[in-house]
């Protein structure tokens, strides 16, 4: 594995290059390599414990595309334009409980851990779970996978600003609503996934208007 070597100022620059883009040029298609990149950097992203609570659906089907215009308002465009459209899936506490079969499956049969690490590992997510971080409720659990989950999302859009690809995220939708679409025609179980937020992909139709706005650097950073 090679120490990463990338320029600070190309960085800095993908970072202003990228903005919420609202229409996409839809006579642009991002490459199947370029897409496998930017969702191999989702797959890659760190986790809290490492236990990965996410799943990622690209929707590319325009008749399912068509359907999720009647519950997220602020996608109909992106999703008429974007070359990509990706659904961020995050598990719900049926799967991320500290006592849930998915957790076990992770550290035995992902992670390779032998029965005593298993022990101990499982002692110190429970112990965070209810007494850290009060995760008592499954609302609760919900929301700990989202903020995984968005941990990706972050990396993606990135990943994708890097390399010229523009990104749109999405919470502009009817989460009930959303949920119950997903069930009955994507084939989810939202028994154990729930809808966190919406991708868009592509390449702008447009420059944005004005550049990108900010606080000032010093009122959002404290050194003690």
């Amino acid at each position: 594995m090679n120490t990463p070597n990338i320029a600070k100022a190309d960085i800095i620059n993908a970072f202003n290059f990228r903005h919420a883009t609202k229409e996409f040029d839809a006579t642009k298609t991002i490459s199947d390599a370029d897409m496998q990149f930017i969702l191999e950097t989702a797959h890659l992203s760190p986790s809290s414990f490492g236990f990965e609570p996410w799943h990622f659906i690209v929707v590319q089907d325009k008749e399912l595309r068509e359907l999720l215009k009647s519950v997220s308002w602020g996608a109909p465009l992106k999703l008429d334009t974007a070359s990509h459209f990706v659904l961020g899936l995050s598990m719900k506490a049926p799967m991320v409980k500290h006592d849930s079969e998915y957790i076990e499956m992770m550290m035995k049969d992902v992670k390779k851990m032998p029965e005593d690490v298993v022990e101990m590992y499982s002692k110190f997510y429970r112990e965070f779970q209810e007494r850290d971080f009060d995760l008592d409720t499954d609302k609760k659990l919900f929301d700990w996978s989202s903020k995984q989950t968005y941990i990706a999302l972050g990396n993606m859009m990135t990943a994708a600003a890097l390399t010229g690809i523009d990104s749109c995220p999405i919470e502009g939708f009817h989460q009930e609503k959303a949920e119950t679409l997903l069930n009955e025609k994507f084939g989810v179980d939202t028994t154990k996934y729930g809808l966190s937020f919406m991708l868009a992909l592509g390449y702008r139709k447009a420059d944005p208007a004005k550049a990108k706005i900010r606080r000032n650097f010093d009122d959002i950073v404290t050194w003690l």
